[in-house]
C-alpha cells in the first residue's frame, strides 16, 4: 500500500512536470525549435516509469549502464523544469515591454537557442559532478576540552551502494580513505541501496579500512532490510551504534561517540531511535560527538550533551536549486554549523549520489574533520 501511494505520487508529481516542461517552455520555443519537443517530455515519463518498477518493483534492467541512463531521466525532467519555470517568467515580463514586432521574434530566437544551451550545459555539469570521484573536504573543528590536538575522523556518508555505484568506487573510497590516516573512520547512513545479498562483493573492500570504524543506520537501510545489512557489515569490521555509545580512548585522553538510529525507524515499526537509550552509558563529563544520519536529530536532544553532531542525507540537495526543497524538512543543507551556543553539527554532501547520477552546485565528498581543543 505504502508503495502505491508513493508511486503514485512520484509518476503524477513526474507528469505533471513534464507537461508544463512542454507547454510553458518546449511548446513555446521557435517553429524550428519545438518540431520535435513533444518527444522530450514522453521519452523522460516512460523511462520514469520504468525507473519506479526498478526501483521499487524488481524490474531488472538488463544492465548497470541502462539503469544509469533511466535514472539520469528524474534529474534532466527536475533540471528542464528549473529552465522551463526561468524560461516562463523571463517570456512573461518580457511581453510587457515595448518592442517592434520584428525586433522581438528575433530576440526570442536568441533567447530560445540560449535557454537549450544553457539547459544542455547544467545537464553535462550535473554528469561531470555526478559521476566525479569525491572531493576530499577538510573541516576544521575546535571542542572545548577536547582531549587531543589535531584528531581526525573520516566521515563517509550516503555512498547507496546498489545498481551503479559497486565495488570499484567503494574500492577507491577506502584507498583515499586510508590515504588520509584517520584516528577514526564514521559512516553515517545510507551506505546500502540494495538488498545485503546482491552487494556483498561490493561492500568487501570496506573490510580493508585500517582505523576503527562505526556505522548508523540512514533511512535507506531500513528499506532493504536494515538487520541484514547490520549482520553484514558486522563481519567486515565495522561497529555499529545503535541507539548506544562507547568511549573512544583512555583516562584523560577520552571522549563520547553516540549512534542515533534513524528517524525513519520509528514510522516503520523497526529499530526506531531512542535517544534516552543512546545516551544511557554516556559520561556527560567527557566531550561528547554524535552520529545521527539526519541533521534534524539535532533538535532531539537539547538535554543531552552534544559538542558536535556529524550527519548526512540531505546529499547537499545533489541537484541546485533541490536544496531549497531539503531545508523545508531540514535544518542545515550541508557544512559545518554552530547550533544554539554550545554544540556544532557538521552536515556531509555524501560520498555516492540516490536516484539521478546527477549533483549541481553540491559535489560529493569524504569529509576529513580534524578536531582541535578550544
Amino acid at each position: 500500500m505504502g508503495f502505491l501511494l508513493f508511486a503514485s505520487v512520484f509518476l503524477l508529481v513526474m507528469a505533471a512536470a513534464n507537461y508544463y516542461i512542454y507547454s510553458r517552455f518546449l511548446k513555446k520555443l521557435s517553429p524550428v525549435l519545438r518540431r520535435y519537443a513533444a518527444i522530450i517530455p514522453l521519452v523522460l515519463m516512460a523511462g520514469e516509469i520504468v525507473f519506479i518498477l526498478e526501483r521499487f518493483i524488481g524490474v531488472v534492467l538488463p544492465s548497470p549502464a541502462l539503469y544509469l541512463v533511466i535514472s539520469a531521466f528524474v534529474g534532466i525532467t527536475f533540471i528542464l523544469l528549473v529552465m522551463a519555470a526561468l524560461y516562463d517568467l523571463t517570456i512573461t515580463v518580457s511581453s510587457k515591454v515595448p518592442y517592434d514586432k520584428e525586433r522581438r521574434k528575433a530576440i526570442k530566437i536568441i533567447f530560445d537557442v540560449t535557454m537549450l544551451v544553457a539547459a544542455f550545459s547544467y545537464l553535462l555539469r550535473g554528469l561531470a559532478q555526478g559521476l566525479k570521484a569525491p572531493m576530499v573536504n577538510t573541516i576544521n573543528v575546535a571542542i572545548r576540552d577536547f582531549p587531543h590536538n589535531s584528531y581526525t575522523i573520516v566521515q563517509l556518508s550516503d555512498l547507496h551502494v546498489g545498481r551503479t555505484i559497486r565495488r570499484d568506487f567503494v574500492e577507491d573510497l577506502v584507498h583515499r580513505t586510508n590515504q588520509l590516516a584517520p584516528d577514526l573512520v564514521v559512516i553515517t547512513g545510507d551506505l546500502v541501496d540494495l538488498p545485503i545479498d546482491e552487494i556483498r562483493h561490493d561492500l568487501e573492500p570496506l573490510r580493508e579500512l585500517t582505523a576503527p570504524a562505526y556505522f548508523i543506520l540512514g533511512n535507506h537501510e531500513y528499506f532493504y532490510g536494515p538487520e541484514a545489512a547490520l549482520d553484514h557489515i558486522r563481519t567486515l569490521g565495522i561497529r555499529p551504534l545503535l541507539n548506544d555509545s562507547v568511549v573512544i580512548g583512555t583516562g584523560a585522553a577520552a571522549f563520547n561517540l553516540v549512534g542515533i538510529n534513524d528517524l525513519i525507524g520509528a514510522s516503520l515499526g523497526m529499530l526506531p531511535h531512542d535517544v534516552r537509550q543512546a545516551y544511557a552509558r554516556v559520561d556527560a563529563m567527557l566531550p561528547t560527538i554524535v552520529l545521527a544520519h539526519q541533521p534534524k536529530t539535532i533538535g532531539l536532544i537539547d538535554d543531552h550533551r552534544c559538542d558536535l553532531m556529524l550527519s548526512g542525507h540531505t546529499h547537499g540537495g545533489q541537484i541546485f536549486p533541490f536544496g531549497y526543497l531539503v531545508m523545508m524538512d531540514q535544518p542545515y543543507l550541508a557544512g559545518l554549523h554552530r547550533h544554539r551556543t554550545d554544540r556544532q553539527i557538521f552536515v556531509s554532501r555524501g560520498a555516492g549520489y540516490w536516484g539521478p547520477p546527477l549533483r549541481v552546485l553540491a559535489p560529493s565528498e569524504i569529509s576529513c574533520i580534524v578536531i582541535t581543543s578550544a
